[in-house]
Formats: C-alpha cells, sequence, structure tokens
C-alpha cells in the first residue's frame, strides 16, 4: 500500500507530497486508524535517559516541525516521537524549492530553515494530542536572533516546552540556519550547555521533575572535534547526545539531479560518516551517556548497525519517507535480533 502512495506522491513536489503526508498521517491519527493500516512492530522495551520506550525506532524531528500528527505518527509503531525543530517566535524558512528528491541514491537534500509555526503553537497541538508515549521536543533559535545571542532563543524555548516534553533536543547543528553550526565548538558550546543546565536546574525544582537534554551534532566533524564535543556534554551534564544531523558533503550524490543543491543531505550516503561519528563518541563516552543515532538508516539492517556501534536508540527520516512504516518494523526486528550485551 505505501509503495503505491509513494509512487503517487512522489509525482508532486517534494513539499508538497510532505505537507499532504503529513495532514494525512495527521488525519489517520486523529481517527485512529493508522494503527490498522499497518502492522505493529514487535514490543522491544528499553529505558534510556530514565524514560521507558516500547521499542528503540523513533521518529527523528523535522518531519513534523509543527506537532500536527503526534498521535499518527505514533500510532504507526514509533517508540518515541520528536517534533520540531521549533522557535521562540514563527518563521518561514528558507525560500522555495527548498526540498529535493535524490531517488538514486536514497537521499534528500534540504534547505528548510526551521520553518514552523512557533512554540506556541507546537504547545497547542501537544496539548491536543492523546499521544501518552514518549515525546521529544527540538529547540532552535530565530534565524534573525543573532549567534551571540542564541542562548535567549534557546532558554525561551526550554522554559515552555519543559513541562510538555519527554526529553528536550537542542538543536545546534543544522547546516541551514547562518552560523549555528558554530555552537557545538569551543567556548560557544560551552557557555550555551552552562545556562541550560542551570536553567534546567530551575525548573526542576519548579515542576518538581527533571525532564532529560539531548544535544544534537553534526556528522562533519573530525574524530578530536567529536571528542571535544563529548567531552563538553559530559562536563554540563547533558543527558543524551543525538548524532547526526544533515551533511553537508556531497559524497555519494555526485553527478546526480539536485545533487549540488545548497542544504544538508540526508539518507543513505551519510550512513557510513553518522555511524562512524557513533563509534567515536561511544568510545569516549564509553557508557556514561547515551547515544541516539540518527542518519541513513534505509534498511532494518542499518538500525542494528547504529546499536552495535553504540547507540542506544535510533531515529528515522529519509528512510522512512522512501519505505513508509515496513521500515519501523524492520529496524525494531533487526534491533531484536541482536546478541544481547
Amino acid at each position: 500500500m505505501y509503495n503505491l502512495a509513494r509512487q503517487l506522491l512522489f509525482k508532486l513536489s517534494p513539499e508538497t507530497s510532505h505537507d499532504l503526508s503529513l495532514d494525512l498521517i495527521g488525519a489517520g491519527g486523529r481517527l485512529g486508524l493508522n494503527g490498522m493500516l499497518t502492522k505493529q512492530p514487535a514490543r522491544v522495551p528499553v529505558t534510556v535517559m530514565g524514560l521507558s520506550f516500547d521499542n528503540p525506532v523513533g521518529l527523528a524531528a523535522g518531519l513534523d516541525k509543527n506537532g500536527a500528527a503526534i498521535d499518527g505518527f505514533a500510532q504507526l509503531g514509533f517508540g518515541f516521537v520528536e517534533i520540531g525543530t521549533v522557535t521562540p517566535r514563527p518563521q518561514p524558512g528558507n525560500p522555495k524549492p527548498r526540498i529535493f528528491r535524490l531517488p538514486e541514491a536514497t537521499a534528500i537534500i534540504n534547505r528548510m530553515g526551521f520553518n514552523n509555526l512557533g512554540v506556541d503553537n507546537l504547545l497547542n497541538r501537544v496539548r491536543a494530542s492523546q499521544y501518552k508515549g514518549v515525546l521529544g521536543i527540538n529547540i532552535g533559535k530565530n534565524v534573525d536572533t543573532p549567534v551571540e545571542r542564541a542562548v535567549d532563543d534557546y532558554l525561551i524555548c526550554l522554559d515552555k516546552v519543559y513541562p510538555h516534553a519527554s526529553y528536550i533536543t537542542v538543536n545546534v547543528s543544522s547546516p541551514n540556519t547562518p552560523g549555528l553550526r558554530s555552537l557545538q565548538f569551543g567556548e560557544s558550546l560551552k557557555q550555551l550547555l552552562e545556562a541550560l543546565a542551570e536553567r534546567r536546574e530551575l525548573l526542576a525544582a519548579q515542576y518538581g521533575k527533571r525532564v532529560p537534554v539531548a544535544i544534537k551534532i553534526a556528522p562533519d566533524m573530525s574524530d578530536e572535534e567529536t571528542v571535544q564535543v563529548a567531552q563538553a556534554l559530559l562536563g554540563a551534564g547533558m543527558d543524551a547526545v543525538i548524532a547526526t544531523n544533515t551533511t553537508l558533503s556531497r559524497e555519494g550524490v555526485e553527478g546526480l539531479a539536485h545533487g549540488d543543491e545548497a542544504g544538508g543531505l540526508s539518507g543513505a550516503p551519510v550512513r557510513e560518516k553518522s555511524t562512524h561519528i557513533v563509534k567515536v563518541l561511544a568510545g569516549e563516552l564509553a557508557g556514561r551517556m547515551p547515544i541516539i543515532a540518527a542518519g541513513g538508516i534505509t534498511e532494518g539492517k542499518h538500525a542494528a548497525e547504529k546499536i552495535a556501534a553504540g547507540a542506544s536508540l535510533v531515529q528515522l527520516y529519509s528512510g522512512f519517507i522512501y519505505k513508509g512504516p515496513a521500515l519501523i518494523r524492520e529496524a525494531v526486528d533487526a534491533i531484536a535480533a541482536l546478541p544481547r550485551q
């Protein structure tokens, strides 16, 4: 069924098909239909960041920026759902066209630019949702906020989403907001992490619960830079690292139609790069912080590779667009088949 739907959707422009798919998944969720339209994955419970997951395969941020289809995605069998990236104020994102399919490479290039309706709108959607599972909310900064004031935007979002999120992801790795990736390094990262940690302690006292905070990083760092980031996250008491966002590399899509478009590349070409980052992080973190792996999972065995490399959870994005809900089951089954540690 999904293969037929994909053939029809892929006749539309990528952004139109994305918006239509989101509407359909959201409508199915409100009607309680999605769970009946697809075979559910096996239950493979795991505990990560102190949270209980029905299975270790989640939806990555970016597909549902405004929380419009939380129930719909959950009914498809995801073990957790991450929405966003959301910013303090609504913003339109970059000019269209800004999503490009590269089907020969099972890949996507996007330069969306954090297009979203703002954090208040997203929270209205969260309140309306019936979903009781693990919900991640991914936060970012507005494009017109100077990088030197980025901390302010992250704290605004942290304050607002804190009582509604199972965990919060801080996105400092999108390539589509100018200057954002500089927040992954050196003094900028240190100041951001310190501010987040301090505010989280105040919020934990206010709400009587400690919501885990994860940092999402790029795949385009050297091993040395990755180790430095891991040390910084440990030092600041962060709860998880998500590896990785999209890449600026065009390796694997050279010569393809749209292969030279600006933006972040996701899908199959980023898989090995992202898995390498997971391995470097796992070696440095040595079990002291969980890793959530994203990037290039287009078959179930790729999810198992991420877990074997040191991840505790995985997330799907481009692979889900190409393969549909069947990929969730494939990934859960492949992880379940791994030898127990």
